[in-house]
């Protein structure tokens, strides 16, 4: 049953989704109720900001754990509200295929996930109605908070084509970077209302080319994820003995097509996930490359602001190396696998972060400016 021609468990679902984010938003308005506008901004935005990351690294875990199908309908599951009311399907889903793609345990996992997004969707759109309600009090734009909130529509409707066209690969790894989007405009916001400039010890373009490569890994790591080409190359530094494998590129980035299928209908070549993975390592080089003389830039200013951006992204670097070498040599633990996913979000965040900072009056212009 679909739950959209079910408006009573359409309303269950609201339901639940509004009480769940009473919690946070109340959490907010009491530490924050003597507050000035400005302030109360910052902390919202910084509250919805740490439940989007936590939003990101969940979604990992629900890649990771292959429950990304464990309701295979949308929003709700089997039309209903959560796992309980669906109890009957799952059960016979489970009976016909214990080890899923429908399990209980996978429902759960998926309808969490679902939830989790609702709350940060929530408070998105209590921030955007704050923002624009005292817009004439403050001096920022409305627009970026109503950009979000458009975005964050959008990254929903990622998520209910990752589960209907059932982990079309092109669709996931969009699902991911609307994520990223969705983390980088919250850090803007932040940034812009909590109000701290840097002194201009360096230029912002730097800032943005590393973040734009970082991006680009990302993404780069979503096709490796939503392909499952983890573990096509095995051992380090080389693949499969090699130093240069056998290679499909032409497979391997073909985006319009099925999970596991090729652009014509048949299976993926193995050589097509080995590029894919390999690709990733090449560029890893890259954007490690970048991010180092970023961080001995950085280091040069010698204002202490800077060198503690330095200290944050050279620790985030460092362990984004190391998760994602352990989940080669270690065969892809699932500890590994999400540290390498909230470590690429971070980097993101820190250097968005650095980014606003450098530039404070550019924070405040709306996206249409």
């Amino acid at each position: 049953m679909d739950l959209a021609h079910d408006p009573a468990s359409l309303l269950r679902l609201a339901a639940l989704a509004v009480t769940v984010a009473l919690a946070p938003l109340s959490w907010w308005w009491l530490r924050q109720r003597g507050a000035d506008s400005r302030a109360r901004l910052a902390a919202l935005t910084a509250l919805t900001l740490f439940l989007t990351f936590d939003l990101i690294l969940f979604g990992a875990f629900t890649r990771l754990t292959d429950s990304g199908l464990g309701c295979p309908d949308w929003p709700g599951c089997y039309g209903q509200a959560s796992p309980v009311g669906a109890g009957a399907h799952i059960e016979a889903a489970q009976a016909a295929m214990p080890s899923g793609p429908v399990t209980w345990s996978k429902a759960w996992i998926e309808m969490v996930h679902r939830y989790l997004a609702m709350v940060v969707g929530l408070l998105i759109l209590v921030a955007a109605a704050f923002a624009w309600r005292i817009r004439a009090r403050l001096p920022h734009s409305p627009w970026w908070a109503l950009a979000t909130l458009a975005w964050v529509v959008v990254q929903g409707l990622f998520g209910k084509y990752t589960v209907t066209l059932k982990l079309y690969p092109a669709v996931v790894t969009l699902h991911l970077l609307g994520a990223t989007v969705l983390l980088l405009l919250l850090v803007l916001q932040h940034e812009s209302f909590a109000n701290r400039p840097l002194s201009r010890g360096m230029a912002r373009r730097p800032v943005l080319l590393v973040l734009a490569l970082v991006v680009v890994q990302m993404a780069l790591g979503g096709w490796v994820s939503t392909n499952y080409a983890v573990l096509a190359c095995r051992g380090f530094p080389s693949c499969n003995g090699q130093w240069w494998p056998a290679m499909d590129w032409g497979h391997a980035f073909t985006l319009l097509r099925e999970l596991g299928r090729a652009g014509h209908g048949g299976l993926l070549p193995f050589e097509a996930l080995v590029a894919i993975h390999w690709t990733h390592r090449l560029f890893a080089l890259v954007a490690l490359t970048a991010l180092s003389w970023l961080v001995l830039r950085l280091h040069r200013v010698g204002d202490v602001d800077h060198r503690r951006y330095a200290r944050w992204l050279l620790l985030l670097t460092l362990a984004q190396a190391g998760s994602g070498l352990s989940n080669v040599v270690l065969d892809w633990p699932i500890l590994a696998a999400l540290a390498h996913s909230g470590g690429a979000a971070a980097l993101a965040g820190v250097l968005a972060s650095l980014a606003v900072r450098l530039s404070p009056q550019g924070a405040a212009h709306s996206p249409a400016a």
